[in-house]
């Protein structure tokens, strides 16, 4: 058996709050094999983003530890060595809004892998291919519509060669006739090999992508196992109560 390229060992997360303190993560334990794609799945505020930006230190854990690639995310030194392997891709497009489409990908690439104009302009433009944008090279954010920015975001991940993609709710801000056009780039990766970890509603893309889902509720992992498994016979009832929700609304 590989060893696992995400390690998540008893990590607790607390946010202080106006009304007090949230305990968010409460212990969550979970492992990601290379070339896994787990999907996280769980009512809003169930931990599952919070748990997601912790794996690349956007937020501090309180206690517990992540090993990434063999690195620990409380060793401070690794950090940016960490943030290279992993792609994060967000609600929020956060595309520079006076860059092209091209310019957002090659940005990353010459500041941060110092690569050469050209050579950071041909990654873009296959890149632009892979995420089937390769006619619009020269448009600006604001000429593209949601689903389009979201796979230059997609793309602009790509670009840094990641090992591990994070995807938290990537297509909750699209309009529903754009949100295929963005599960298919990321069936796509997924069936390239790429190690991905998603937070998303989309339970099509759950059933078609997935290796394992993970059922969170209130800061704890509820039940770990396959989609076949959590669609069709699920363990637990906050698990069961959940999918009927979302399945039939």
């Amino acid at each position: 058996m590989a060893e696992p390229i995400i390690q998540i060992k008893e990590v607790h997360k607390r946010f202080r709050t106006t009304r007090g303190i949230i305990h968010a993560l409460k212990g969550v334990t979970l492992e990601v094999y290379p070339g896994e794609v787990v999907v996280i799945i769980g009512p809003s505020g169930s931990g599952k983003s919070t748990l997601l930006r912790c794996i690349n230190r956007l937020e501090h854990m309180d206690s517990g530890d992540i090993i990434v690639d063999g690195m620990s995310i409380r060793d401070a030194k690794n950090i940016n060595a960490i943030r290279a392997e992993i792609g994060m891709v967000f609600q929020q497009f956060n595309l520079f809004p006076d860059r092209t489409a091209l310019g957002n990908i090659m940005l990353a690439q010459r500041v941060v892998r110092k690569r050469s104009k050209k050579e950071a302009e041909e990654k873009a433009m296959r890149l632009l291919e892979r995420v089937g944008l390769a006619g619009w090279a020269d448009h600006y954010p604001g000429q593209l519509s949601g689903g389009q920015q979201q796979r230059v975001a997609i793309a602009r991940a790509l670009a840094m060669d990641p090992k591990i993609m994070l995807f938290d709710e990537p297509t909750s801000a699209l309009d529903p006739e754009m949100i295929k056009e963005v599960l298919d780039v990321m069936l796509a990766l997924a069936k390239d090999g790429m190690t991905m970890v998603v937070v998303s509603h989309e339970m099509g893309f759950a059933r078609a992508a997935a290796d394992r889902m993970v059922f969170m509720d209130e800061g704890e992992i509820i039940e770990i196992t396959t989609p076949e498994k959590l669609f069709t016979n699920p363990e637990h009832e906050r698990t069961r109560q959940f999918l009927d929700k979302i399945l039939h609304h």
